[in-house]
């Protein structure tokens, strides 16, 4: 597979396990995403492996019901790094209270190694 495939199918992982709404099938989503051993971090979150990230994930989730992760942009790659950008928006309306960049480290087998999450934008206070 040639490597940008092997990035925007991690990403696309990646958004799966994000949007997944159903926390009996979040796990199997996760471990598709990630290695066992897999960060995420951001300016608000700090985990490590399976369950910590599934946690996150559900946070998010619980505080901006009715909201998808969609991708934007390009997945920009090379060797085992990716970079992208994203935003959350209401299922309702389309907007996008939320928008950021992350840079995903992938292991030999494609999936996410580590997270580095940068926010670009965070509803008003």
């Amino acid at each position: 597979m040639p490597a940008q495939d092997v990035h925007e199918t991690a990403v696309a992982r990646y958004f799966e396990a994000w949007n997944t709404a159903d926390a009996a099938a979040l796990p199997k989503a996760v471990a598709a995403a990630w290695t066992e051993d897999g960060t995420y971090t951001d300016p608000l979150a700090d985990v490590a492996g399976h369950e910590g990230v599934a946690a996150v994930i559900t946070g998010a989730r619980q505080q901006f019901p009715g909201f998808s992760f969609r991708h934007t942009g390009e997945v920009d790659g090379h060797h085992n790094l990716a970079r992208f950008t994203w935003e959350l928006v209401s299922d309702a309306d389309g907007s996008a209270p939320v928008a950021g960049f992350d840079v995903i480290e992938l292991a030999d087998d494609g999936r996410i190694r580590s997270v580095h999450g940068f926010l670009d934008r965070l509803p008003a206070a």
